[in-house]
């Protein structure tokens, strides 16, 4: 534990800053998991709209800092390529 002041309140802040990367994360993976399960259900329109808004959140989050530029173009491209197989 920390004994100075400044070092206590870096730690506040870096635990209130690691919780809301962490659920801006998990919404990423929700957000990539509905549009691959419309893709599967055959709903080309929802897995269209969906792929475009998890493709927004994938780059607002590496605007953010959440994750990292390229991770969020890798995970773009291959969300895109699956949902593009299972439509077909």
């Amino acid at each position: 534990m920390a004994n100075i002041r400044s070092q206590i309140k870096r730690n506040r802040q870096n635990e209130a800053r690691q919780a809301r990367n962490k659920a801006s994360r998990s919404e990423l993976k929700t957000l990539a998991r509905r549009a691959v399960e419309a893709a599967q259900s055959g709903d080309g329109a929802t897995a269209e709209s969906a792929l475009r808004i998890a493709q927004q959140h994938y780059d607002k989050a590496a605007t953010q800092g959440i994750i990292h530029k390229k991770t969020a173009a890798r995970r773009k491209a291959r969300l895109s390529q699956q949902v593009r197989s299972l439509l077909g």
